[in-house]
């Protein structure tokens, strides 16, 4: 048999063949000694799994009786991120975020220009975060954020995420997978931004940011962008979100904004923020932003975005600014007590209380700034920053389900 007739035999038959055929199609046969009995062995357990970040390394272990000739390897289905060597069989290489997934059928085989040998068929699975595999001691590299789950389309997404390294000194580099193809992003900040159009509506589900200082890894929990249609505060699902932020705060003084959200469907919701001012903090459980800006902190701060999710649906409050000011402008607060209800409008008792909402304005008739106490357990509430002038209050109740009560009587104070 020729060597022209083993090589076209060979790359019709299996994977496994098809890695003989390569080496031994690459060296020089003599007569029928490629049929000789195998004194070659080839083997060796490669790690089956790897974390982002983290170095993958196998070299496969040989004997070889017919002594003095030299091995020569070869692999098929290699990972795109590793490496190889055709001297010593050693598969290596560092996966980053986009390499997440499984890679099978990988084969390598070994050949001394008389007999050939082959691994048995082996996968590496790349995954996304160490949640699986405990991170080894030390590891000084941490990444968090709570990254927006629903832009408008026309409007603009952004989110950057928060490190943390006690490796000191070390540059840190970033990486996304699925990233959605209407965002661009930055390996060396880890910042996603974008301004979807009509086009991107949709779901972009189970995107990853990680980052890498050179020594340790850290990924981000998947998450999830919904492209909304249009500017409405409430989505055609189930999930409703609603209240006024506070414009403006002045520097040294507390700020606090508490969304309210229901649903319909009786699930769970989650808040989620966009452009969070650095100064302040943020609930993903009640959607509660707040923080003390300092007075190197004064500017404005845009496109501040809450939503609101129940993990099938989701809703937004329209982007919003703050602006932090030197300057007191407000004179005076006002505290609020009640009692809440305990009776529907029928006459029975009243189980499912959630809230107060508290309405003021300067006008009776124009009550049109709001703040939600989503608790059943505070009965008092103190409005400060308010400016010299009368100040008309009310209040309403809501129940888990989104109904809520008439407005109580009005109040008011005069702010000298």
């Amino acid at each position: 048999m020729n060597q022209a007739n083993l090589c076209t035999r060979a790359q019709r038959a299996s994977l496994r063949s098809l890695v003989i055929a390569f080496v031994a199609c690459s060296a020089t046969l003599v007569g029928h000694a490629a049929h000789a009995a195998s004194a070659l062995t080839i083997s060796g357990s490669p790690a089956s799994t790897v974390t982002v970040g983290s170095s993958y390394s196998f070299t496969p272990t040989t004997h070889d009786t017919n002594t003095g000739r030299t091995l020569s390897f070869a692999v098929a289905n290699k990972p795109a991120w590793a490496s190889f060597s055709s001297s010593t069989g050693r598969l290596s290489g560092t996966p980053t975020a986009a390499s997440v997934g499984k890679y099978a059928d990988v084969v390598i085989a070994v050949y001394d220009g008389l007999t050939s040998a082959v691994l048995p068929n082996f996968g590496i699975t790349v995954q996304a975060s160490s949640s699986t595999s405990p991170p080894s001691p030390g590891t000084g590299l941490k990444i968090s954020g709570s990254p927006a789950s629903t832009v408008t389309v026309g409007s603009s997404y952004s989110f950057t995420p928060t490190t943390t390294d006690s490796n000191s000194g070390r540059t840190l580099s970033f990486a996304v997978a699925n990233k959605p193809a209407w965002a661009s992003f930055s390996s060396s900040t880890g910042h996603l931004s974008g301004t979807p159009t009509a086009a991107n509506v949709g779901k972009y589900a189970d995107v990853v940011i990680a980052a890498y200082d050179g020594l340790t890894s850290a990924v981000l929990p998947n998450f999830g962008i919904t492209v909304q249609a249009s500017g409405s505060t409430t989505s055609s699902g189930s999930v409703k979100i609603s209240g006024t932020p506070p414009a403006s705060v002045t520097a040294g003084s507390a700020y606090r904004f508490q969304p309210s959200a229901t649903d319909s469907a009786g699930r769970t919701v989650s808040f989620s923020v966009a452009n969070k001012p650095s100064w302040a903090t943020f609930s993903i459980a009640s959607g509660l932003l707040s923080g003390t800006p300092t007075t190197s902190q004064t500017g404005t701060y845009a496109n501040i975005t809450i939503s609101a999710s129940d993990g099938q649906s989701s809703s937004a409050l329209p982007p919003f600014s703050i602006s932090v000011g030197t300057t007191q402008a407000a004179t005076g607060s006002a505290t609020l007590e009640w009692s809440d209800p305990t009776k529907n409008t029928n006459g029975s008792a009243l189980t499912d209380l959630a809230g107060i909402h508290i309405y003021y304005g300067t006008s009776e008739s124009a009550m049109n700034h709001e703040i939600t106490v989503s608790s059943t357990s505070e009965t008092s509430y103190t409005i400060s920053g308010l400016a010299a002038g009368t100040w008309y209050f009310g209040a309403t109740a809501y129940t888990t389900a989104g109904m809520q009560s008439a407005l109580s009587e009005v109040g008011s104070k005069t702010i000298p």
